[in-house]
């Protein structure tokens, strides 16, 4: 599929998701086949003011493109001068947030608060696109709640105003994320516009994705949560779809713990040791679903302080788990 003039190859993209999808994890995960990535939201007036930390929060990867940056606000004038304040950062696609259901954004008016005025979506939109040369997209959600379902009428309005893809979490904004998403909402938005529709919520393996593509018919999914300590999902999906429907094995223990090393070595490089290894707890953590003994190393993980550390976590988790299961 294409994003405005932005090709895109796969169909699995990373998701959006505060604290977690740095410029770090982006890279892994585009190393793996992340076919599209979206950085952290960012607010616009934060992008205007030059605060510090929005230079580090847009900040895209050489490895990480097709890449968006994703902004958040309530004000179409302001959100257009942020636009073009991202361009300067050189994404791919400029992303705006409609679907952010955390108080502290949406009691704001914006993120998924956007959902309860759908001609302010419609001029944020059309002010971005008047202001820079390059796509801008719309990630929203169900609604703002079950009493007020209007993602197809928000989606009609975003591509009326020049949005060239849309994304649909299939949730309302007082679900929060659970319970599971609805994808006939998807499947309802997809038949209501010309323009891509990507697909977000509950896909959290090959089967989700296929099973969300054939019943929404969605042009790309989008993957958050499930590729938290799982990079490789992005491999798994692209390769059903590019190897004649294949299954692709799950990574092996050893590879689990090179590729855990790897980021975490990365995010320190990036970051400096003290705040990389406080960062890396949590990832660390999400490396360990599945494995024997996970809560006991998982415990450990919240731990890590130094580099150290890490190396005596994965001797750990290499001691508990190498004979789970023959390697590949």
């Amino acid at each position: 599929m294409n994003i405005g003039n932005v090709k895109i190859e796969g169909v699995a993209a990373l998701a959006p998701m505060a604290g977690a999808a740095d410029r770090t994890f982006r890279e892994l995960c585009a190393s793996f086949g992340a076919a599209y990535c979206v950085t952290e939201m960012v607010s616009s007036r934060a992008l205007l003011y030059n605060y510090k930390k929005t230079d580090e929060l847009t900040s895209l990867g050489e490895n990480e493109h097709p890449a968006a940056i994703q902004i958040f606000g309530d004000d179409p004038e302001i959100m257009a001068k942020a636009a073009r304040k991202a361009a300067e950062k050189r994404p791919d696609v400029i992303d705006v947030n409609m679907g952010c259901p955390v108080p502290k954004i949406a009691g704001n008016r914006c993120g998924a608060a956007l959902m309860k005025d759908p001609k302010r979506c419609g001029e944020i939109v059309r002010a971005m696109k008047a202001a820079v040369d390059l796509p801008v997209t719309v990630k929203i959600r169900k609604g703002w709640d079950e009493n007020s379902v209007n993602a197809v009428e928000v989606a009609k309005i975003c591509e009326d105003a020049g949005a060239d893809m849309i994304c649909v979490h299939g949730r309302t904004r007082s679900q929060m994320y659970e319970p599971p998403a609805d994808w006939e909402i998807i499947r309802q938005v997809k038949a209501a516009v010309s323009v891509p529709v990507v697909g977000n919520g509950d896909v959290r393996s090959v089967q989700d994705a296929v099973r969300m593509m054939d019943e929404t018919g969605c042009d790309m999914v989008m993957v958050g949560r499930a590729a938290l300590g799982n990079p490789w999902i992005f491999r798994e999906i692209n390769g059903y779809f590019s190897s004649g429907l294949r299954i692709m094995p799950p990574p092996t223990l050893s590879e689990r713990i090179v590729v855990m090393k790897r980021h975490i070595d990365a995010l320190c490089a990036a970051k400096g040791e003290d705040r990389g290894m406080r960062e890396a707890r949590k990832h660390a953590a999400w490396y360990m679903h599945g494995l024997r003994g996970a809560a006991e190393l998982r415990r450990e993980a919240g731990t890590l302080t130094h580099l150290s550390d890490l190396d005596r976590l994965l001797e750990h988790m290499y001691r508990e788990n190498r004979d789970e299961a023959p390697e590949v």
